[in-house]
């Protein structure tokens, strides 16, 4: 009888180890078993841009990676672990982000980061490295994108970079009348000038003439001056790396003046925070969609519905910043569940690197991660603001 019972005991326990692990070409979704019992608690830092220059973008970002982390404990956590989110508000200053990672990683013995700003990401890259913290920005900065350099940063969305590229393909395939002429708005910060130089070096690779830049804060309330520059070089189109208010500021000046150029933003500039500020002045305008909007009818809003309705809450209440936070902090939890140890770094970065054509339901494009490469997708699409609403009318691409 002994021994019938210690056949049975392996049999079960073979089959608990197949059935909880991922088969075929993409990544499971679902946990492993762990038989209920509680194994602990992995804590992940979060630095916040609640009250700085990216507050507006940064604010419903925050609540959205709240939000999923409350939703996956309340579904018993993660492999028999409950998730700790140990986040603060670090007011876009690179000083203020330093300090509170090195609180992170010494006092509360963080596992991973979900960061922000693209100054303060790329000033912790060797600390992170060295520290060997997985860190998921809100930055897509083209630089995060060299694994030698950058070994625990990962992109959960196209790079600035490649947005622009994938913009400027879209503007050479669909332009007619000669060469297309672009010009570039962009704020004087990392963050404003990272997919700059890319997107002029492949300008010029496709045949698209870059016929003007100009700098506009992100905090400014008049574009009226660098508006009257670029319409002497009569661009065509004007692309926007900035966020929801110095976006508005642009195109309310820019219809005050006139100009007909066609603006297309990049990610940070589009969402629905945009329309009430910019008003009328934002219809036809287009903008880069690396995230589902609530309103679209997808497999995986009915998680964030879930959430909400328990909250007394709806989609109606939320933006599409929400979304990006969810998914975000959504791609590090299944990271998390794929990994041997997700209590150390280096094993939620193994875990990471498992993920294969990540299905996030539509909210994003699916993520991949390898061992030689962190940048999870290079696909945008494209919305444009039509009667107060944007509304997408392209599906996934890249350049």
């Amino acid at each position: 009888m002994k021994k019938k019972g210690a056949l049975l005991a392996t049999l079960l326990l073979g089959a608990s180890m197949l059935f909880g692990c991922s088969g075929g070409d993409k990544t499971t979704t679902e946990p492993a078993k762990e038989g209920g019992k509680e194994q602990g608690t992995i804590k992940i830092g979060a630095l916040f841009d609640i009250t700085g220059a990216t507050g507006d973008v940064g604010t419903p970002y925050a609540e959205g990676e709240k939000a999923y982390i409350e939703y996956i404990n309340s579904k018993g956590g993660v492999n028999g672990y409950k998730i700790e989110l140990v986040g603060q508000d670090y007011a876009y200053k690179i000083p203020e982000a330093q300090k509170l990672y090195q609180k992170y990683k010494a006092s509360d013995k963080v596992s991973a980061i979900l960061g922000w700003g693209t100054a303060d990401t790329e000033a912790l890259r060797q600390q992170v490295a060295a520290d060997k913290l997985p860190f998921f920005s809100a930055s897509y900065s083209e630089n995060l994108k060299n694994i030698k350099e950058s070994p625990y940063n990962f992109l959960t969305a196209a790079s600035y970079s490649d947005q622009a590229r994938s913009v400027l393909r879209w503007i050479k395939e669909n332009h007619t009348g000669g060469t297309p002429k672009v010009a570039l708005i962009y704020n004087d910060t990392a963050f404003g000038k990272s997919p700059i130089q890319d997107a002029k070096d492949f300008a010029k690779e496709i045949g698209v003439e870059i016929v003007d830049e100009q700098i506009v804060d992100l905090k400014a309330l008049d574009a009226t001056s660098q508006l009257l520059n670029m319409k002497k070089k009569a661009p065509d189109y004007a692309i926007i790396q900035q966020t929801w208010g110095a976006t508005a500021t642009i195109l309310k000046d820019a219809k005050k003046l006139g100009i007909e150029t066609q603006f297309i933003g990049l990610n940070w500039t589009t969402g629905e925070g945009l329309l009430p500020i910019a008003g009328d002045a934002a219809e036809g305008f287009i903008g880069v969609v690396t995230h589902a909007f609530p309103y679209e009818d997808l497999p995986g809003m009915a998680e964030v519905k879930e959430y909400l309705a328990s909250k007394g809450e709806k989609l109606e209440d939320k933006n599409q910043k929400f979304i990006q936070g969810w998914v975000t902090a959504k791609i590090l939890v299944e990271g998390i569940k794929q990994a041997d140890d997700p209590t150390t770094g280096e094993g939620i970065r193994q875990g990471l690197e498992k993920l294969k054509d990540l299905d996030l339901g539509g909210l994003a494009a699916p993520v991949t991660f390898t061992a030689d490469n962190h940048a999870g997708t290079n696909q945008i699409r494209l919305a444009k603001v039509e009667n107060g609403q944007f509304k997408v009318f392209t599906d996934y691409f890249g350049y």
